[in-house]
């Protein structure tokens, strides 16, 4: 099943149910008097977070939810049933925003985290409300209220403690495979990868971290050039960063110094807090370099990066192979260190 990230659809809370104007009218009961009830509230529209749902999936096939009305009133002080509320399970991690106002309603951060997107309508006043000394017999009884009714647009977050990022092609998809249960689309062509894709790194029977395979940026992403605009959002819950340069592009004439670089500048425009994220420059396909050049191939390649600019920020240079599995368990098993560290 593909990642689906991004839903739209509409909620519509019950109306209220109106009240009564009844009066009793009982034998031998010589004053009666009025007797309507109130109406029930509407059923709201209520989101709750799950970590048993990882996808918004469902949301794609049903985009309408409407909650019931609430009852009637009815005479002998009888009160309307209210409305049944709904509940919508969104995985943890979900941003609820208002389609229209373009304002965030909540963010579910937490298993249990819930929010009433909809609230339902209050009924109408019978009209036993209205007696009193001076009008004995009210006709009068309000009409329930109306439910609210929104347009909301759920994103979901990739909730994952690592991040890949870096060019088409860089071999995100392969380190992947290669570390995580995960087996996302591996082929010879930029943009294979158009959807987040999910892995669990099992270190051993207790230790474990998600890693996050984000589609490819390019210069530009910030604003909306190519995929990586659409995804950078799920790297801002990560807690560090893989930056994986391809040492072989496929087009020998690419820059790939100068294209990374420039990814980093990307990650700066679109968030600053993004950019200060621990983020480690891992050098991919080691393995077409001989075991005697590796070493000083590597430092070349990084003394390249700061050519380009001094400020590229990262912590830690790792030289790994997605294809034959060199280096990789190092740079996991670092990993697993940092985040135990970091929490």
């Amino acid at each position: 099943m593909k990642f689906i990230d991004e839903a739209r659809i509409e909620v519509i809370a019950g109306d209220g149910g109106n009240g009564s104007a009844s009066f009793r009218r009982e034998k031998f009961i010589e004053f009666g008097g009025p007797d309507g009830g109130d109406g029930g509230r509407g059923g709201s529209i209520i989101m709750i977070a799950d970590e048993n749902i990882n996808t918004l999936v469902d949301y794609r096939f049903v985009k309408k939810y409407v909650a019931k009305k609430g009852e009637n009133g009815r005479g002998s002080d009888c009160y309307g049933h209210g409305g049944d509320d709904v509940y919508l399970k969104v995985p943890v991690g979900t941003t609820i925003i208002d389609a229209e106002l373009e304002q965030v309603i909540a963010d579910l951060d937490h298993h249990g985290d819930k929010i009433v997107v909809a609230k339902g309508g209050k009924g109408g006043l019978g009209n036993l409300h209205f007696k009193s000394s001076t009008n004995r017999a009210p006709k009068t009884a309000t009409r329930g209220e109306a439910g609210e009714r929104k347009t909301l647009r759920l994103e979901l977050k990739v909730l994952a403690d690592v991040g890949l990022l870096g060019l088409p092609n860089a071999g995100k998809s392969t380190f992947i495979r290669a570390v995580s249960n995960a087996t996302p689309k591996v082929a010879d062509y930029p943009f294979t990868t158009l959807h987040p894709n999910l892995g669990v790194v099992r270190i051993n029977y207790e230790q474990s971290f998600v890693i996050a395979d984000i589609p490819g940026l390019i210069e530009g992403a910030s604003e909306g050039v190519g995929l990586g605009f659409k995804f950078l959002k799920h790297l801002s819950r990560t807690k560090v960063l893989l930056h994986i340069v391809d040492i072989f592009p496929l087009d020998k004439d690419d820059d790939v110094v100068a294209k990374s670089v420039a990814i980093t500048h990307e990650l700066e425009k679109y968030s600053e807090e993004l950019y200060n994220k621990p983020r480690y420059l891992v050098i991919n396909k080691i393995d077409l370099v001989s075991e005697e050049e590796r070493e000083q191939y590597i430092d070349d390649f990084v003394t390249k990066f700061k050519k380009y600019n001094t400020n590229t920020n990262f912590e830690r240079v790792f030289a790994i192979s997605g294809a034959t599995g060199i280096g990789c368990k190092e740079l996991c098993y670092y990993l697993m260190n940092f985040l135990t560290l970091s929490n």
